[in-house]
């Protein structure tokens, strides 16, 4: 960036409250550098406020690493088998036919089909939308719609 200054402006406290605005600004830091936080000492309570509820006592856990060992991790109730590419590809088409825009979870459902390798076939066939209305979903790339509307016009 570059400029140039053409007017500079320097501002300084009048002589006459030059010792007032000094005890200003004293009053300030002191005020700043105060704590605000208060203790009370509560007498003979015997910690009943600091006791947990009867059904709080198993979902506090002191520890935390004992927390993530206890919780399972969820995998995935059975793995699905890779069809082939070709067979896919025609259900793919059929799919794009019923609806334009898919969503990576929907195709993995209805086509029961790892997501990885659906993925693979994705990119070759269809267009990821990245943004608009219909984020986040897939759409035949247009040299596919065309080949899909022909077949469906025969």
């Amino acid at each position: 960036m570059e400029g140039k200054v053409e007017h500079k402006f320097d501002m300084k406290p009048h002589e006459q409250n030059l010792e007032e605005y000094g005890r200003l600004c004293r009053e300030r830091t002191n005020k700043s550098m105060i704590k605000n936080r208060q203790i009370r000492v509560i007498d003979n309570d015997r910690g009943v406020h600091m006791r947990p509820m009867p059904g709080m006592v198993g979902l506090i856990s002191s520890n935390t690493k004992e927390k993530k060992k206890t919780t399972p991790i969820k995998q995935p109730e059975m793995k699905r088998t890779r069809r082939d590419r070709g067979e896919l590809e025609d259900i793919m088409f059929k799919l794009f036919e019923r609806q334009p825009n898919w969503a990576l979870k929907q195709l993995v459902q209805e086509t029961d089909q790892p997501a990885q390798f659906l993925k693979e076939i994705l990119n070759e066939l269809c267009v990821y939308n990245k943004r608009g209305s219909n984020q986040g979903t897939y759409e035949l790339k247009p040299e596919y719609k065309k080949s899909v509307d022909d077949t469906a016009a025969e």
